[in-house]
C-alpha cells in the first residue's frame, strides 16, 4: 500500500511525535522500595520469560524490498549488532550479504532507486534528524554521501521510474525554515534547483519531476493548495478549512497527470479517496468508510491505476478497486492468517513482497509470484518469536464521558484469562500506553511493547484518545485545545473502564509513553496525582510554551497547526493557557515515582524539556530517576541504548507494580546511558552503571 502524503512527507502530522502512554490508580509508593523481583506476581506456570533482546532488540530481518526488475531482494539485518542493508537473489534470502557499512546507529530508511544496482538510504548524526542522502553502488561496492552539507535536513521529495538517474530531494541549506527542491543526479552527484521555496510547507510533484502544487498553512489553521501555472507563478486551487486540514491532502496523479488523487474529508466526516479531474473540475468519491479515514492506497507502479484502498477502524479492511488484483488477495488469504500488507513490488507489478501481520506472532514475509499465483516464504522478522508464547491484542470500544467511541487495544498476560473471555480471572497491575503525535494512532498487530509488558505480568491498554488519526475529522478536532483537558479525560475514562471490568487493580496502574505520550505521563502525575502509581516519560515536553518556542526551524511553516490545535504561545492569553496546561507548572503535585528518559540531541523535544522538570523536582525534594543518552535524539535508535533503557524501565516497573523483571545483566554494555539523577531509586541500577 502506498504511504499517504507521498510528496508532503506527512508535513502536517510530523508534529510532536514518537509513541507510548498514560492513565490511573495507586496509593503512595516509595521509589526505593526493594520489591523482590519476580515473586510478587504469578502470571501462569507456562509463561517463560522472553528475553528483552528478543522483544526489544534488533529484528533478525526487516523491511524487505524487491529491486525494480525483481532479480534482487534487499532487507535490513544486523552486522555486529548494527542494522545494515543486505542484498541477495530474490529467491534465496540466505545468500544475501551486507552492502552497507554503518557501525553506529543502524540504517532505518532505505529504498531501491530505478537506476540499476543502486540503493539510497538516509542517515542522521546521533539523532539530530539532519538526514543525509547516501547512495550505494552495488557494482562498485561504494557508498557516497550525496548531501554532505553539515546541519542540513535532507528529505526525499520524488523518485520516478521515468527518470531513473535522478531523484528529487528537499534541502534547507539556503534557509533553515524552508526546503528547496533539487534534482539530484545519482551518477554524477550534481544537483540542479527545481523550485526555490518562498514560504510553502510542502510541494506536490509528479513522475516527470514537475512541481504541480504548493501548500501553505493559513492563519486560521487551515491550508491552501496552489497550482503551478508557470515558473514561479501560482494560482489558488482550493482552500482547506482548519477542520479538514489533517484529513485532506493530495496523494498522487493518474498516468495522464490530469487527474489528482486526494484524501478528502470536506463535506463529510471521514476522509475518502477521491479523484479530481484537473481539466473539468469533476470530483468523484472512489472509496469511503463511514467509520474510518482512508489509510492506504495500492497504486500500480507505472500505469498509476488505483488497485485497492484500505481503511482501518479496529482492524484493517481492504476495498478492491481494480479487479485485476482481486484474485491475488483471495489467494493470499489462504497462504497465512493475519492482515495482509504489500510491502514492495516490481516495476512490472508481477512480483510482490507480502507481509502477514498478526498480533500474537512475528511478521511473516513472502514473495508472491502473480503469474504463477505462488507464495515463497522468505523469513519472519524475529525468528526467536516463532515458538514463543505470545498473546492477542484485543480491540475494545470504550465510550468516553461525552459520548465518543475510543478504539483501544487490550492485551492480557498468558495464563491470566482461564475462560478466554478477554477478562482476567482477577484484577491485574496495568500499564496504560499513550501513543505519540498526538496526530497518530495505535493499530492492531504485533506490538513489541504489548508483548514485553504482558510477559512481565501486566495488563496493557493502548488508548486512541481524541486527536488520534484515522477515525474521522470530528474525532481529531475534538482534541483541539484539549491537551491536559479532554484528551486526558479519555485516558482516565479508559482507566475507569478497565477498573469497572475487573481488568485493572486500581492501586497498580502506571502510564508509559513517548513524545506526546511522555507529556501525557507527566500530565497524569500532575493533574491526577492520586490516580496513578507512577509513570515512564520518554522525550516528553514538560512546558508547552518552551516546546513551541524551540521547534525545529523547518517546522516554522506549520506553526499554525500547533497554535490552533494546542495553544498560541505568541499571545499573552495563549501563553497563560499553555502554562496552565504544562506539567512543569504543577510539578509540586507529583507524589508518585517517575522515570524520565531523554536523548540529548532531540530536535523536536529538546533536552531542556526534561532537564527543567527534573531540576524542579530536585528543588522540591521529589524523587525522580532521569536517564539521559548523549548520542540519541527523539527516541533511542542504537541497539545497546534501547536494551539499556528497557532494562531500567523493567526494573522500575517491577519495583512500582510488582511484576517480574529480567536482571539488567550485560544490557548496559556499549550503551552511552547516563543517569544524572535517581540511580539509587531503582533496584540494581547503580550497580549496573558501576559495572559498565
Amino acid at each position: 500500500m502506498k504511504t499517504l502524503n507521498r510528496n508532503l512527507r506527512t508535513a502536517w502530522i510530523a508534529a510532536v511525535a514518537v509513541c507510548l502512554l498514560a492513565s490511573c490508580g495507586a496509593p503512595p509508593l516509595d521509589v526505593a522500595d526493594k520489591t523482590v523481583i519476580g515473586e510478587a506476581l504469578h502470571i501462569g506456570p507456562k509463561a517463560p520469560l522472553i528475553q528483552r533482546s528478543v522483544l526489544m532488540g534488533n529484528p533478525d530481518r526487516a523491511a524487505p524490498r524487491l529491486s525494480p526488475d525483481g532479480e534482487s531482494l534487499s532487507f535490513l539485518a544486523p552486522v555486529n549488532g548494527v542494522l545494515n542493508v543486505w542484498v541477495g537473489p530474490a529467491n534465496d534470502p540466505a545468500a544475501a550479504k551486507p552492502v552497507t557499512k554503518d557501525t553506529v546507529r543502524g540504517i532505518r530508511k532505505y529504498f531501491w532507486s530505478y537506476l540499476e544496482d543502486r540503493i539510497v538510504y538516509l542517515q542522521d548524526l546521533a539523532g539530530d534528524e539532519n538526514w543525509h542522502v547516501y547512495l550505494v553502488d552495488l557494482t562498485k561496492s561504494e557508498t557516497t554521501d550525496l548531501t554532505p552539507i553539515e546541519g542540513v535536513h535532507a528529505r526525499i521529495d520524488g523518485v520516478s521510474h521515468k527518470i531513473p538517474e535522478e531523484i528529487l530531494v528537499g534541502l534547507n541549506d539556503r534557509d533553515p525554515k524552508l526546503h528547496d527542491i533539487w534534482r539530484l543526479n545519482l551518477v554524477t552527484g550534481k544537483k540542479k534547483l527545481v523550485e526555490k521555496n518562498t514560504g510553502y510547507a510542502g510541494f506536490v510533484t509528479d513522475d516527470d519531476y514537475n512541481v504541480r502544487f504548493a501548500i501553505k498553512m493559513t492563519e486560521d489553521g487551515g491550508s491552501e493548495l496552489f497550482e503551478s501555472v508557470k515558473k514561479n507563478k501560482w494560482k489558488s486551487f482550493l482552500k482547506i478549512g482548519m477542520e479538514d486540514a489533517l484529513t485532506t491532502t493530495p496523494i498522487d496523479f493518474d498516468k495522464s497527470g490530469r487527474v489528482l488523487y486526494m484524501l478528502d474529508s470536506r463535506d463529510r466526516n471521514t476522509a475518502a479517496f477521491v479523484t479530481i479531474n484537473l481539466d473539468s473540475g469533476e470530483k468523484k468519491i472512489i472509496a469511503e468508510d463511514p467509520r474510518a479515514d482512508l489509510s492506504g492506497l495500492m497504486i500500480h507502479p507505472t500505469e498509476k491505476t488505483v488497485e485497492a484502498a484500505e481503511f482501518t477502524y479496529a482492524r484493517k479492511e481492504r476495498k478492491i478497486i481494480d479487479q485485476s488484483v482481486a484474485g491475488d488477495f483471495d489467494a493470499l488469504e489462504k497462504v497465512h492468517s493475519g492482515d495482509i500488507a504489500v510491502a514492495s513490488r516490481t516495476l512490472d507489478d508481477r512480483q510482490w513482497i507480502v507481509a502477514f501481520v498478526e498480533d500474537a506472532g512475528p511478521i511473516r514475509y513472502y514473495r508472491w509470484d502473480r503469474d504463477a499465483m505462488e507464495a515463497q516464504f522468505l523469513f519472519t522478522n524475529r525468528t526467536a518469536l516463532e515458538d514463543a508464547e505470545l498473546v492477542s491484542m484485543r480491540p475494545e470500544l470504550i465510550e468516553s464521558r461525552d459520548g465518543l467511541t475510543l478504539v483501544n487495544y487490550l492485551s492480557l498476560p498468558a495464563g491470566s484469562d482461564s475462560n478466554g473471555d478477554g477478562r482476567p480471572d482477577k484484577p491485574l497491575p496495568m500499564i496504560i500506553r499513550v501513543h505519540g503525535g498526538p496526530w497518530a494512532r495505535v493499530s492492531w498487530g504485533y506490538d513489541a511493547h504489548h508483548q514485553w509488558l504482558v510477559n512481565r505480568g501486566y495488563a496493557v491498554l493502548s488508548v486512541n484518545f481524541r486527536s488520534s488519526t484515522g477515525f474521522g475529522k470530528e474525532f481529531i478536532n475534538a482534541g483541539n485545545m484539549e491537551w491536559a483537558g479532554k484528551m486526558h479525560d479519555d485516558l482516565i475514562d479508559s482507566v475507569n473502564w478497565a477498573i469497572a471490568q475487573n481488568i485493572a487493580d486500581p492501586k497498580k496502574i502506571a502510564t508509559f509513553g513517548g513524545s506526546y505520550g511522555g507529556y501525557a505521563t507527566l500530565v497524569a502525575l500532575t493533574f491526577t496525582p492520586d490516580v496513578f502509581a507512577g509513570g515512564v516519560d520518554i522525550v516528553g515536553p514538560s512546558n508547552l510554551v518552551t516546546l513551541l518556542e524551540t521547534i525545529p526551524p523547518y517546522w516554522a511553516p506549520m506553526i499554525e497547526l500547533f497554535t490552533k490545535r494546542v495553544g498560541d504561545h505568541r499571545t499573552k492569553d495563549g501563553k497563560a493557557f499553555l502554562e496552565e496546561r504544562s506539567p512543569l507548572t504543577h510539578v509540586d503535585r507529583i507524589s508518585r515515582p517517575l522515570l524520565i528518559a531523554q536523548g540529548a540531541n532531540d530536535p523536536r523535544v529538546k533536552q531542556s524539556e526534561s532537564d527543567q522538570i527534573v531540576d524542579a523536582m530536585k528543588k522540591k525534594n521529589i524523587p525522580v530517576t532521569y536517564v539521559l543518552y548523549p548520542d540519541e535524539g527523539h527516541g533511542f535508535a542504537r541497539h545497546p541504548n534501547r536494551l539499556s533503557f528497557y532494562a531500567v524501565t523493567e526494573a522500575f516497573l517491577a519495583g512500582l507494580l510488582g511484576g517480574r523483571a529480567q536482571p539488567i545483566g550485560d544490557d548496559f554494555v556499549d550503551s552511552s546511558i547516563t543517569v544524572p539523577q535517581g540511580a539509587d531509586d531503582i533496584t540494581g541500577l547503580k550497580e549496573a552503571l558501576a559495572g559498565k
